[in-house]
């Protein structure tokens, strides 16, 4: 991991902030084993801090008989970008714009959200509507499993220099992390050309295959000790049968940093041909999870109702548009990858739509470690944000979930295991998922936890046996110490921060670069990269 001084954080506010005390609070904080223990938690200059010696707190808050938690993080989202920003002008009003997405972040107790693939080209773009996004930290990943010149250096053997060119590419864009999308596979779409089939069927034009792009970049982002490992959306997202897939790429991966995002999306059994004979294959994929802890998922769960379907997988988005016949919009980018963008309305009548809406509740329930799970809907792709209180609420209850389950076609209970499934998720628990798992996969280590030297985000919630309303309207949120939701009320946006990395690389790098862009790309090399001050 990079040493937290390597990574640039800018201060959400230059000025002195004052002495909070939360009082009397059951506070959970799995990272430190507190789960609902009283205390008294104090924050200044927008970190937590110990007890001072003589307290004179500028302000108490009393959480006497209230829950404690650290700020939600949002470890895979869709926030930013051209892409984001296409599907609001193609579909008004179902994706909220900046300003708002950063409001009701933090109304449902959200500190910290990433944007889980921005393309290298439409970061500039991303960070001017990350200014715009009050309130929440942000992050952002940039798909490289489909780059052009990336894949030149896998296929003529040079890790130094792919090692080099994914350092600079990250302090160039001042993004997190790296990210592959259907790796080769929306380059060989993009040629009009079929496949790849599997991990090692060489991508179309250039010697190499998924498998290798897999375990390169993974091997890349362990040298540069990336505070996230590889950030991995899977080959044949949303195919029936696509779980062998998803097993074969966990074990390519086996020993290597890696998550594996939006899981449910790649855990179907059945023909690839016909979607009818679709099943669950989570427990044999769970199984392997719980046994193998260097690999962490998300599950990117499906809620019924509107949707957007808005993927760097161009493939995903191409069939998705043929299947529903609704207007779409396609994203070519340059040199990197697609973005297949189409309004879905997902619905309790459609085997498939509840089929996927069990096997991400198989999800959660058969993963042993919630250390290893991140609460997502792959905003927008599986549902809105706004749905998390719902998700709580499944994952708390049998019996709500069930209730649903009943409802929906009865084929989903023959082929998923969902309706044997009796574990209701602990009020801890709920803050691991949330909270604390996501923090730590990402390397965040100022987030996630309720620590001395931890950012003071803290969200606190009046105890309700409906959990979807406990969730859904926080007491009191705070962003590094300011108070955001007060009694229940929103007070207003404060200043955030961009997390981003910058690793060394070796600058012979660079000529070879500008010499590239200047022969493929449509701006030099110096208007690609960004200016440190692009970044608030």
């Amino acid at each position: 991991m990079i040493p937290c001084n390597a990574i640039r954080r800018v201060a959400c506010d230059a000025l002195r902030m004052p002495l909070l005390q939360i009082t009397h609070g059951a506070i959970y904080d799995p990272a430190h084993g507190v789960a609902g223990d009283v205390r008294d938690l104090w924050i200044r200059d927008g970190v937590v801090v110990e007890p001072p010696p003589d307290p004179r707190p500028d302000r108490t808050i009393d959480a006497s008989g209230l829950i404690v938690m650290p700020g939600g993080v949002d470890g895979h989202s869709h926030i930013a970008g051209p892409a984001v920003t296409s599907a609001r002008q193609q579909n008004p009003g179902r994706l909220p714009g900046t300003i708002e997405t950063g409001r009701l972040y933090a109304g449902l107790g959200y500190t910290t959200a990433v944007d889980a693939a921005v393309p290298p080209s439409g970061a500039r773009q991303a960070h001017l509507e990350f200014a715009d996004t009050p309130t929440i930290d942000k992050a952002m990943l940039i798909p490289l499993g489909n780059n052009v010149f990336a894949l030149e250096q896998m296929a003529a053997r040079e890790p130094r220099r792919l090692r080099d060119f994914v350092a600079w590419l990250l302090g160039a864009t001042r993004a997190y992390g790296v990210k592959v999308v259907n790796p080769g596979g929306v380059e060989t779409w993009k040629q009009s050309v079929q496949g790849p089939n599997n991990l090692d069927e060489p991508v179309a034009g250039f010697e190499v295959t998924p498998r290798q792009i897999l375990t390169s970049l993974a091997g890349v982002a362990a040298e540069l000790r990336l505070p996230h490992g590889l950030h991995v959306h899977a080959n044949h997202l949303g195919v029936p049968g696509n779980a062998a897939t998803t097993l074969a790429t966990m074990q390519a991966l086996d020993g290597l940093p890696a998550h594996i995002s939006h899981i449910q999306f790649h855990s179907y059994g059945g023909d690839g041909s016909d979607p009818r004979t679709m099943s669950s294959r989570v427990p044999e994929l769970a199984e392997y999870v719980n046994s193998h802890r260097g690999v962490s998922v998300d599950v990117g769960q499906v809620v019924f109702g509107d949707a957007t379907a808005l993927t760097g997988d161009s493939p995903v988005g191409a069939f998705l548009h043929r299947v529903t016949g609704r207007r779409w919009t396609l994203h070519d980018v340059e040199l990197e990858t697609g973005c297949g963008i189409v309004p879905i309305e997902y619905k309790e009548r459609s085997f498939v739509h509840a089929l996927q809406w069990a096997i991400g509740l198989e999800w959660f329930l058969l993963v042993d470690d919630p250390w290893r799970i991140g609460l997502t809907t792959d905003h927008p792709n599986g549902g809105s944000f706004l749905a998390y209180p719902e998700i709580i609420a499944w994952l708390m209850s049998r019996d709500l979930r069930r209730s649903l389950l009943d409802r929906l076609p009865a084929r989903v209970r023959e082929r998923t295991t969902l309706a044997d499934l009796d574990r209701e998720y602990t009020m801890s628990e709920i803050a691991i998922i949330t909270r604390a798992a996501p923090a730590r996969i990402l390397g965040m280590d100022r987030k996630g936890h309720l620590g001395v030297g931890a950012d003071g985000d803290v969200t606190i919630y009046s105890p309700d046996s409906d959990r979807r309303a406990m969730f859904a309207l926080p007491r009191y949120v705070i962003k590094a110490g300011q108070v955001i939701v007060d009694n229940g009320e929103y007070r207003g946006d404060v200043s955030s921060r961009t997390w981003h990395v910058a690793p060394p690389f070796d600058p012979a790098i660079v000529p070879a670069l500008r010499q590239w862009f200047d022969r493929f790309g449509s701006t030099s090399l110096e208007n690609f990269s960004l200016a440190s001050d692009a970044v608030t």
